[in-house]
């Protein structure tokens, strides 16, 4: 029979949910992070409209590894660029950034949390990289912030790696631990599989569970709600999907399901009008197409589905053959 944890059922209202809003930082990946003033401050402004929880502003990257010459200021989210939008924030919505294992110097460009605007910092890291993000999280709590963890690509995870992760990330100071989808390769009944591994660990330890799916077959949305039903709280989603190739769940299809009467879906469809549509106008591409399709079909890093994307190539059959070369 199927598991529906805390009782939920797609007309629950569930007080424990909590959704944050990732556009800028998994959609600045589309366009170097190049965003308008004018895009960010309407952007912060429908997030606090519409009732979102969180507003993931970008990353903090390493100005030592990444050029500030090539990408915007999202890429490095300085605090006095945060505060230029969100002043002190004095708001229900809290303000969070991205850090990356590896790609983040942490301990000078993460400053205490009293004298920030960011309330959440999401540390991102791969399987073999857990003890790096362990370290990170741990310094990220003892200067006052709230913390989540993302693993990514735990579709090419050993299922006994996955497990250790999960009980090292249990015993560190992380208060949720997500559920990361990065190739868009996951169905509904695996997210469902995966999610009861998370959620039994998060119980333990007593943490909370979150989701980031990758919309590479259509099916970013679907797995969300389907992780939704089995109990987790914590739901990744973005304005007309931006993101990363294929994109995320978007943010309007999320509110629109959500029965919590705090979400409002109307100032995501007017921002989604007045600023998203320019963008595509604008030329940025990204969305469900072919490419990511055989790439999540083949649980394979998109990198090959971007670059034709940016070749402008049509020849989808000749990119199949392609990528199975490389399995």
């Amino acid at each position: 029979m199927e598991k529906r944890a805390k009782g939920r059922t797609l007309m629950s209202y569930a007080p424990d949910i909590k959704v944050v809003d990732c556009t800028l930082r998994d959609g600045g990946l589309v366009n170097d992070f190049f965003f308008t003033d004018e895009f960010v401050r309407a952007l912060y402004r429908a997030n606090i409209k519409a009732g979102v929880d969180y507003m993931e502003f970008g990353y903090k990257a390493s100005k030592e590894m990444f050029d500030v010459n090539k990408f915007g200021k999202w890429k490095f989210c300085d605090d006095k660029d945060i505060r230029a939008v969100v002043g002190d924030n004095k708001t229900d919505m809290k303000i969070g950034v991205m850090a990356d294992v590896g790609r983040c110097d942490f301990r000078k460009d993460i400053l205490n949390k009293k004298d920030s605007p960011v309330d959440l910092v999401r540390v991102a890291t791969y399987i073999n990289t857990i003890p790096s993000a362990i370290e990170m999280i741990e310094d990220c709590t003892k200067k006052g912030y709230e913390t989540t963890v993302n693993i990514m690509a735990i579709s090419k995870a050993n299922e006994t790696d996955l497990d250790a992760a999960l009980d090292l990330l249990g015993q560190s100071s992380v208060g949720t631990i997500y559920l990361v989808d990065s190739y868009g390769s996951l169905y509904p009944e695996q997210a469902r599989r995966l999610a009861d591994k998370y959620l039994e660990v998060a119980a333990k330890y007593n943490k909370k569970v979150g989701i980031h799916a990758h919309n590479n077959q259509q099916l970013a949305f679907a797995n969300t709600i389907e992780a939704v039903g089995d109990g987790v709280d914590w739901l990744d989603a973005t304005y007309s999907e931006m993101g990363r190739g294929a994109g995320n769940c978007a943010m309007e299809l999320l509110l629109g399901f959500l029965k919590n009467p705090k979400y409002n879906i109307y100032p995501v469809l007017q921002f989604i009008e007045e600023h998203m549509t320019k963008l595509r106008e604008d030329g940025i591409t990204w969305g469900y197409d072919l490419q990511y399709l055989m790439t999540g079909l083949l649980n394979q890093h998109p990198r090959t589905a971007i670059q034709f994307t940016g070749d402008n190539r049509k020849d989808y059959s000749e990119f199949y053959k392609e990528i199975l070369a490389q399995e």
